[in-house]
């Protein structure tokens, strides 16, 4: 439902869709794919040219977007509510249970969308949950998206957007104690393939 949703939202916004891979991706390989974020529409883009079945962990502000967020939750995506310690606990292990059930993540780990379209701080989350999961992470570029609609703005305008997938780190080459390495690893891969500095 939330890919039928997708697709209908970029031809409705006039939005074209590149995809690239550095590896091919198999609809069966799960893993956890981290992209940077600079506009709504790098959900509906990622969701349409993801593999497999993924789930999306999102704050809980989207979820309350009518339709939007209808859809998210029809599509067992993941809110997470950053501002309550116990309910963002549960959410955590929520997503953990889902990728032993089979699925993907996709998780942005800069937290919200970007300003001025450079990376931001990475948060911890997504990198524990690799962690917790044993699952590898897979860098993803977003370019173009901010063009099509900016934070703070409703203005949309017909355009391309470019999504590139890197190649998966598997996290047992860097283990809990090397967590920095791994969030270093994951920006250096992922503001390559957005064409942004690290």
């Amino acid at each position: 439902m939330a890919r039928l949703w997708s697709h209908g939202l970029l031809l409705f916004s006039g939005v074209r869709l590149d995809v690239d891979y550095a590896v091919p991706l198999s609809s069966n390989q799960r893993c956890i794919y981290m992209s940077n974020h600079q506009s709504v529409y790098d959900i509906p883009a990622l969701i349409v040219s993801l593999p497999g079945q993924t789930r999306l962990l999102a704050k809980q502000s989207l979820f309350r977007i009518p339709i939007f967020g209808w859809a998210m939750k029809a599509g067992g995506f993941i809110s997470i509510d950053r501002k309550n310690r116990s309910k963002a606990r549960q959410s955590f292990n929520s997503a953990v249970s889902r990728l032993q059930e089979g699925s993907s993540a996709l998780v942005f780990p800069e937290g919200t969308r970007s300003v001025d379209g450079e990376l931001q701080p990475f948060e911890r989350g997504g990198f524990l949950l690799a962690l917790k999961s044993g699952l590898p992470i897979v860098p993803v570029g977003v370019i173009g998206s901010m063009a099509i609609r900016q934070r703070g703005s409703y203005v949309v305008r017909p355009g391309r957007i470019t999504i590139r997938y890197g190649r998966p780190l598997k996290v047992e080459d860097f283990g809990v104690k090397g967590k920095q390495e791994l969030m270093q690893a994951v920006r250096e891969q992922m503001a390559d393939l957005a064409g942004l500095e690290p």
